[in-house]
């Protein structure tokens, strides 16, 4: 077996000016590198999708489109990266809305992440009368979906009690859901107390929790003194699911 001669090729012919050793580049001087220890494979700006999508309920291609053209261009590494966290990436491309899960699983041991935040027992009301006037104005070819404050009020407000508190304290509940929904895109404000409903609605209230809700609504119109609070609480809990929201 013949051994390396090491020597050789420590020491440098003579007028090459080239070093026998090549000093390693730190890492901060690293142009890859995006701060000092760096160990990160993407991008800095699919980096910031994928911190988007973390610190967000969800993504839009609307109102993001140059980051929403990064998530498809980049969704299977985005993919990787959020499943590392025991996180789901759902993608809705018909909607152009992008959202995460929490991945739940009886055979794997998953930390939990991501933390609930149902909707309010307001805001779940207000949430269902802008899904029915979508379904209502889509379905009859309507190319979008409008409502004014007042209207929304009018019709939320006959299903508070007298035990909720005074109608201006009702009116302050309603009009905080619909400041929520506004900030995370279920509705545009396009003048002022005039919003468009955007799709989103649709899956924030899918057909099937839609109608558990107007069942419960129903029977709360039936009987005034039915405890409706928890119902309400626990069907738009299912809601929750789909945008836990921030890390908890």
């Amino acid at each position: 077996m013949t051994d390396i001669d090491t020597s050789a090729a420590a020491v440098p012919a003579p007028g090459d000016d080239t070093p026998a050793f090549i000093a390693p580049v730190a890492m901060e001087n690293d142009p890859d590198a995006l701060f000092a220890g760096d160990r990160g494979i993407l991008d800095a700006d699919v980096r910031r999708v994928l911190v988007r999508i973390l610190q967000r309920r969800f993504l839009m291609a609307e109102s993001s489109p140059a980051e929403w053209r990064l998530l498809l261009e980049h969704q299977q590494m985005i993919e990787s990266r959020l499943n590392d966290l025991f996180v789901r990436l759902v993608v809705d491309h018909e909607r152009g809305v992008a959202y995460k899960e929490q991945v739940r699983s009886d055979e794997v041991d998953v930390p939990i992440l991501l933390k609930d935040e149902a909707y309010s027992r307001a805001e779940t009301l207000v949430l269902v009368y802008l899904r029915t006037v979508f379904q209502r104005e889509t379905t009859a070819g309507a190319p979008s979906a409008r409502v004014d404050v007042e209207e929304v009020e009018q019709t939320v407000l006959t299903y508070f009690a007298e035990t909720d508190g005074t109608r201006a304290s009702q009116q302050r509940a309603v009009r905080t859901a619909i400041a929520r929904l506004d900030r995370e895109g279920i509705i545009e404000e396009e003048s002022e107390g005039r919003y468009r409903i955007g799709p989103l609605i649709e899956i924030v209230l899918s057909a099937e929790v839609l109608r558990d809700l107007q069942r419960w609504l129903d029977a709360q119109t039936a009987d005034a003194n039915a405890p409706g609070d928890r119902t309400a609480e626990t069907v738009a809990s299912g809601t929750a699911d789909i945008f836990e929201g921030e890390p908890a």
